[in-house]
């Protein structure tokens, strides 16, 4: 084996160790996957630069699909090429499936998904925690002048207000980039390496269900659905997702409750809910909605059907955003992109912490884990692991 070879192949075991970790311990949605992410390539790793993230993050919020899984896709494509690309995507949604399919064979045999109540309890103001850890690292890198620091406090308040977040990302970055081009707030031309392409980070609100119960009647497994008919639907839906869950959530119930009648409204809650509360990728809906549906070639087919956009989303991506990052005008923009997607990472916090946070338990459990992401050198994981146990032994 060549030293060019070896060196590939310990890239990608080391693309697929990361990622497999974090699909499997990333509780709370895309917001908290992208602070993972953030705290191993950027501050342990260092992959990469943290206004080189910002520029993988932002290219994330402008085009369809799981904004967290076209991260790591983005994060696998730098590290290791094409393969990493794949590996990277692969890794972090595997683990995500692999649950989803065993609660749903659970959900479909013995008519109930697990509880996971007291678990969430903790892992959710460590949820928070880590996203608001991310904020002021990622914040104090893309407010680099009053003017992207006006342009972030006024996507955060349309975002509170009730604006949509695609809408108030898109008019931030167009605004902030005429704004920012104009008065040439810092200088733009060419970054020192390719180590620096374009855009800023995207976030998918998560809404954590404690657990679900149903009547083992009311599944309707194998309800004689074609693959062929599956397949395109959820390839569809992967194909134009673009907000968070609550978007897909509509998109389900209008294509498989109300277009199709494969589902019911109690069926489209269970499978929602089991994507919540499982780890990774809350698209891994689709692998429960695939079982319920066809069995296991359902659960196979659905779930390659909705991620696959969003690997050639990024593949096609990718290679574009250096040189877009040398444009003035692109690169002003995604200045203005940046700044505006650190400030929907704040509102998901603001959303969040009501719900992750109702008593002082619980607020301390959130403290002592934004003060160790800050201040010490704590793996996310163990965060993770810690703020469950802590919601077992004291916020049940």
């Amino acid at each position: 084996m060549t030293e060019g070879a070896s060196s590939r192949g310990a890239a990608l075991r080391e693309i697929a160790s990361l990622f497999l970790k974090l699909g499997a311990i990333g509780f709370g949605g895309p917001a908290v996957h992208i602070a993972m992410m953030e705290e191993e390539v950027v501050v342990r790793r260092r992959w990469l630069t943290r206004e080189h993230f910002l520029d993988l993050l932002g290219a994330t919020n402008l085009i369809p699909g799981p904004n967290s899984t076209e991260m790591a896709i983005h994060l696998g494509y730098l590290r290791g090429g094409w393969m990493g690309l794949i590996v990277a995507g692969a890794s972090f949604i595997v683990p995500a499936v692999l649950i989803t399919a065993v609660v749903a064979w659970v959900y479909v045999h013995f008519g109930a998904s697990p509880k996971a109540g007291p678990l969430l309890a903790g892992i959710k103001p460590v949820v928070v925690a880590l996203i608001l850890a991310a904020v002021w690292r990622l914040g104090k890198t893309a407010m680099r002048g009053r003017l992207t620091l006006l342009i972030g406090l006024l996507v955060l308040a349309a975002t509170l207000g009730g604006v949509d977040e695609i809408v108030a990302l898109f008019a931030g970055g167009l605004l902030g980039g005429a704004l920012l081009f104009a008065r040439r707030e810092r200088p733009v031309g060419e970054r020192p390496q390719a180590d620096q392409p374009p855009a800023s980070p995207a976030v998918f609100i998560n809404v954590p269900a404690p657990g679900v119960g149903v009547s083992a009647a009311a599944v309707v497994a194998g309800a004689g659905v074609s693959l062929w008919k599956l397949g395109l639907c959820f390839l569809k839906i992967g194909s134009v997702l673009y907000g968070g869950g609550y978007v897909l959530v509509a998109l389900l119930q209008s294509e498989l409750v109300r277009g199709r009648g494969w589902l019911t409204e109690q069926q489209l809650l269970d499978a929602v809910a089991v994507g919540q509360f499982t780890p990774g990728p809350v698209l891994s809906t689709a692998t429960f909605i695939g079982f319920l549906l066809a069995g296991w070639a359902g659960a196979s087919v659905a779930t390659i059907a909705i991620f696959l956009p969003s690997f050639l989303f990024v593949a096609a991506l990718g290679p574009m955003l250096p040189r877009c990052r040398r444009w003035g005008i692109a690169s002003a923009f995604l200045d203005a992109v940046n700044a505006s997607s650190v400030a929907l990472m704040a509102a998901v916090v603001v959303k969040m912490a009501p719900a992750a946070i109702p008593g002082w338990r619980a607020l301390l459990v959130a403290l002592a884990a934004l003060l160790a992401s800050l201040l010490t050198k704590a793996n996310t994981a163990m965060l993770i692991v810690l703020g469950g146990i802590a919601g077992l032994l004291f916020l049940r």
